[in-house]
């Protein structure tokens, strides 16, 4: 929704501002086709050529969560710091009917409980991935907090390859429109003999280009790039929660503390309340 209050924002300003001056749209109106055709044409292909196959595939979807917003919520950071306190309980308490949560998760009852976590993989995988090393005895904390930062740190960087694309496009865009630009001239001076007037329309057209390749890439592809690359960060701090409470287990916390630091961990705007998961981990504890 904000996306898209900016972009309504932004050209509302832009060229309101320029027609209260004075300004005249005819010239802009006539030059922008074709100074969009040779200004973004270039940029795609060149994004084509720059990018392999996956991030092309992911920029559609890069660009739709840019707008989405990040994908876990307040629920969703409630939720998983629930799921690792059964989890963690169990593997205290009954080690052996732990491996049938860690073996099969789809047909787990308890991960069926937190369907949204269940249809992800990258979370589904963490946890089991840990759990099931720490059954075979790799639970050296510290060793596993390493392998797990390096495996965040992995996607991380996987899923930074569309915003830093993004970007990359973003910086190209003023010289593309200064190529434009150039080309315009070209054909002005190629049209010297006319009259002032019609050269005047011209020059014009020709700086509309050096106008759209500054203004697409400092009003459009660098914000959607930098706001790409900050909902990226959030969501990738999901799986630091979980990491944190994997680790606090491994050391052999009581599983409450294990869960208060995960909880401490979430950004603040999304951190469940102390009192709202003790409530949760309370009713978890009768059922149980």
């Amino acid at each position: 929704m904000f996306g898209f209050v900016g972009i309504f924002f932004t050209l509302a300003m832009v060229f309101g501002g320029y027609l209260l001056a004075g300004g005249k749209m005819g010239v802009i109106l006539h030059a922008l086709p074709f100074e969009m055709m040779m200004i973004m044409g270039a940029a795609i292909g060149a994004y084509i050529l720059s990018n392999d196959g996956h991030t092309l595939k992911a920029t559609i979807g890069g660009l739709m969560r840019a707008f989405k917003g990040p994908k876990w919520t307040q629920q969703d950071h409630h939720d998983v710091l629930c799921l690792l306190f059964r989890l963690l309980r169990i593997a205290r308490e009954n080690p052996v009917a732990l491996e049938a949560h860690i073996e099969t998760p789809a047909e787990s009852a308890i991960f069926a409980d937190y369907p949204r976590l269940l249809a992800d993989h990258e979370v589904v995988s963490l946890i089991t991935d840990t759990l099931r090393s720490a059954s075979l005895n790799y639970d050296d904390p510290y060793q596993v907090e390493d392998m797990l930062s390096r495996r965040i740190a992995t996607l991380r960087e996987e899923q930074m390859h569309v915003p830093h694309a993004l970007q990359n496009m973003a910086d190209a865009l003023p010289a593309l429109g200064i190529v434009a630009a150039v080309l315009g001239v070209i054909k002005t001076m190629s049209s010297i003999d006319q009259p002032p007037t019609v050269l005047g329309k011209m020059i014009g057209g020709a700086l509309v280009g050096t106008f759209l390749g500054v203004f697409l890439s400092y009003g459009f592809v660098a914000p959607l790039a930098n706001r790409l690359t900050g909902v990226v960060k959030q969501d990738m701090g999901f799986y630091d929660v979980v990491k944190s409470v994997l680790i606090a287990g491994l050391h052999q916390h009581a599983t409450t503390l294990c869960v208060e630091v995960g909880r401490q961990a979430v950004p603040e705007h999304v951190r469940p309340s102390f009192d709202q998961l003790e409530g949760a981990l309370r009713e978890l504890k009768k059922a149980a």
